[in-house]
């Protein structure tokens, strides 16, 4: 408890600082009063003739377009002017809204390069929010770079920018004697709005200037006063004549594939045999039936959802806890923010190999609607040799070929201007898992600086438990709950949320992600922060500290933990970050196994819990001196590590004191030094290449026995020849020293727009050095474990009725 009590005087300590701060803010106004022409809507003008979408503003219909322009720099100034005027014109027609972006510059230091669409933001950008429901909780993200390729996406209020979602627009922009310009031509058809005449939008303008402070400029100042960025924007008002279209968009697919992989050999031999498969092919198609400009229905047969570029390796070793990946199938991004919640109980990753799946996404008025279904082919899928093994026959023969079904309901209530209540149920139905979760959540702004947000759920499964009193899984049903909530306060220099997490035993999420069960978690939060200054050498300088304590549903202390970090912002988008850590963790054998019993041992040997008091440190750095390159360094180090005796593979066997004496002896954990080292450059020698290197090791030495208990070494090199904004030429080198392997992959795209693409590549997977994954013995030099070559197209094609 010392840490808390230490942490309170902190806080103490920092609320005076605080207090003084605001005061300051008092005398010196950082919210300017508002022009006439920002208190009131942008009122749109309608075009009568089309523009060019060339980056030129030579149209007539745009001399008399009105302008957004007076902007106020707000990172890292506070609503200060900004080094370089810009101005934003606006026009529509009956099918697309028309923006044109000039940002004045020096044309010399301007940042840009021929991007992949969303990788924009290491260059100067320019773009928009547009909150097409003016509900001032999700907006449409529209970000150009100087050569107007796209960044596009949603943003969301308490889960910020999400790119995966990608709009089909048109976009162009040159470079010119004064800075340079965008021109964007929208479709109606492309968004979720509402309609009809005096209806009002959202709308945020952004730009960003890369060199020198990474300056942020915004059309509406922005108050750190008030919490949260869509409450407030400004408004844009007069699509009184769009025309309302049904839209279908038919997306067919072809999946062309030739995969080789090692089986095992009928001989002795440790390295297997290497067998090539015949030509596959997987054939499928999307349909997007836009009902009306806010009801959408999305319906999928035997979809290709396979991810054209892997997931980067991960350091796996001593992990007790599954591993989240982000989600990058089309199919499931598209309106994906409706089904995000805090606990995330879906996550639809756990959907593998769907055969249908269909979805329906509303938005009328303050309510939103989601419902999602799909058939899993996954479950049921076995490899041969399984299927031909003689001893596992037998338990996996009723599972064979079979699916599971998924279904998932969202509903949502906007309340009053910035609060909303919100119920989410989800099904999981396979042979002998079945799962159900009801859960209710909020989220409700208090005053301009304070949101509290919760999330209630319930589960009910009938499915396989393991009981540690027992040693062995039992098939029955099981109730659980889980909660999440947060009071979060933000100020100018000084904010702080306190938090708390739980979930009980038998809490199941199948469709979902769940990192751990039985815990609960309570978090506090303050951060301190200096009055940025733009144009010094150091900008500014923040505090933070985080403190959180775990406890079992039996009362249990699972331990406690105290992060401080000192960060320092420097010009040239430079920062240094140091943090120190004190904590406490605490484990029981039930956790990994069956406990003991008399007449019985338990997973553990030896004591039946352990203990261990840690202490860690810190440091990052990095860097963006020029547009050519930029770097980031992080070392840390912490005491009192446990190793869970799980043993890391072929190289690192366990190193515990009993696993010396016997490999096969119980698990005996202990702690040790763990060492930390991550290093990223990335170098951009011309516009349209870009090379980037990243090395992380992890390397864990136990006390007890002075053993390594793993060391691992991640090298990744990628380097992407972008030949247009639509066509590219991709290759990607990783190699992990702990799994003694090498993947590498060669992918050539085209992708002129979401829904059309076309991809050719390679992918290989090799042991280098390694040992069998047949017998673990010693394998010289390079073996192959698998390779895939694959060619896969689209197509879309969009009417409208």
């Amino acid at each position: 408890m010392k840490v808390f009590s230490n942490t309170l005087i902190i806080l103490l300590i920092l609320s005076y600082f605080s207090i003084k701060l605001q005061a300051q803010d008092l005398e010196t106004n950082k919210n300017p009063t508002l022009s006439p022409e920002k208190q009131n809507p942008l009122v749109i003008k309608k075009f009568t003739q089309k523009p060019v979408i060339d980056g030129r503003l030579d149209e007539e219909e745009w001399k008399s377009a009105p302008i957004a322009k007076d902007f106020y720099q707000v990172q890292p100034g506070d609503n200060l002017p900004p080094s370089q005027p810009t101005e934003v014109k606006f026009g529509y027609d009956e099918k697309t809204l028309y923006i044109a972006f000039q940002a004045f510059d020096e044309p010399d230091k301007i940042r840009s390069s021929v991007a992949k669409r969303d990788e924009i933001f290491n260059d100067d950008y320019i773009g928009i929010y547009l909150d097409t429901f003016n509900d001032r909780r999700k907006a449409y993200i529209f970000f150009f770079n100087p050569l107007g390729i796209q960044g596009d996406g949603i943003f969301s209020e308490g889960s910020g920018e999400d790119y995966t979602v990608d709009v089909v627009m048109e976009s162009k922009g040159t470079i010119t004697e004064t800075g340079y310009i965008v021109e964007a031509a929208i479709p109606f058809k492309s968004l979720r709005y509402q309609a009809g005449k005096d209806k009002l939008w959202g709308l945020h303008v952004f730009r960003r200037i890369r060199r020198g402070n990474n300056e942020l400029s915004s059309w509406m100042p922005l108050s750190k006063e008030v919490t949260g960025s869509l409450n407030q924007a400004g408004q844009i008002m007069g699509f009184d004549e769009i025309t309302q279209e049904r839209t279908i968009e038919f997306i067919p697919n072809l999946t062309l594939f030739e995969t080789g992989r090692r089986v095992p050999s009928d001989s002795i031999s440790s390295s297997g045999r290497f067998i090539n498969q015949p030509i596959q092919k997987d054939i499928g198609f999307n349909v997007k039936l836009t009902l009306s400009s806010n009801i959408t229905l999305d319906f999928a047969v035997n979809p290709d959802f396979a991810q054209v570029e892997a997931d980067a390796p991960v350091l796996t070793a001593n992990q007790r806890f599954p591993i989240f990946f982000e989600e990058k199938r089309p199919f499931f991004l598209e309106g994906i923010d409706i089904f995000r919640t805090p606990l995330r109980i879906i996550n639809t990753r756990t959907i593998v190999d769907p055969d249908l799946a269909v979805k329906l996404t509303v938005k009328k008025g303050k309510n939103t609607f989601g419902l999602f279904l799909s058939s899993d082919n996954a479950p049921g899928n076995f490899s041969l040799e399984e299927r031909n093994d003689p001893d596992l026959r037998p338990s996996i023969e009723k599972f064979l070929d079979k699916n599971s079904y998924v279904g998932v309901l969202r509903l949502k209530r906007d309340i009053g201007k910035d609060s909303s209540l919100g119920f989410i149920a989800s099904n999981y139905s396979f042979i002998e898992k079945h799962n159900q979760v009801l859960g209710f959540d909020g989220r409700f702004r208090l005053d301009p600086k304070t949101i509290f947000t919760f999330q209630l759920v319930g589960t009910h499964s009938r499915r396989s438990f393991f009981d540690p009193d027992i040693g062995q899984s039992q098939y029955r049903t099981g109730n659980g709950f889980g909660y999440n909530w947060n009071y979060d306060f933000t100020g100018r220099h000084f904010g702080y949320f306190v938090s708390g997490e739980g979930r009980s035993t038998n809490y199941r999420a199948d469709v979902g992600f769940t990192r751990r069960t039985n815990i609960h978690t309570n978090n506090a939060f303050i951060r301190l922060s200096t009055e940025p200054r733009p144009n010094a050498k150091l900008i500014s300088i923040r505090y933070i500290n985080l403190s959180s304590i775990n406890y079992n549903g039996q009362g249990k202390s699972q331990g406690w933990n105290n992060n401080s970090e000192l960060s320092f912002n420097f010009a040239k988008q430079t920062a240094i970050v140091l943090g120190f850590n004190r904590s406490f963790e605490r484990i029981f054998e039930e956790e990994f196994g069956p406990k003991r019993k008399l007449g019985r041992s338990g997973t553990f040997f030896g004591d039946s819990e352990r203990s261990a008091n840690r202490t860690g440190w810190f440091i990052v750095g990095e860097s963006t001196p020029t547009k050519q390159y930029s770097f980031r360094t992080f070392i840390s180090a912490t005491t009192n590590v446990f190793d869970f005796d799980f043993g890391a593979g072929p190289r690192f066997p366990r190193v515990s004191p009993q696993a010396l004496l016997n490999p096969n002896a119980a698990q005996d954990p202990g702690v040790g030094d763990i060492l930390e080292i991550g290093a990223s450059f990335e170098l951009r020698p011309i516009e349209k290449i870009k090379i980037s290197f990243d090395y992380n090791k992890s390397k864990l030495t136990r006390n007890d026995t002075k053993r390594v208990a793993f060391d691992d070494n991640i090298f990744s090199l990628n380097s992407t020849y972008q030949f247009t904004r639509s066509t590219f030429l991709r290759t990607r080198i990783d190699y992990d020293t702990l799994a003694t392997r090498a993947f590498g992959q060669l992918l050539v795209g085209w992708t002129p727009n979401p829904g059309t693409s076309l991809f050719v590549g390679y992918n290989d997977d090799l042991n280098v050095r390694g040992f069998s994954p047949f017998t673990g013995l010693a394998e010289p030099g390079l073996r192959r474990n698998s390779r895939t070559f694959f060619i896969k197209m689209s197509y879309l094609i969009r009417k409208s009725f």
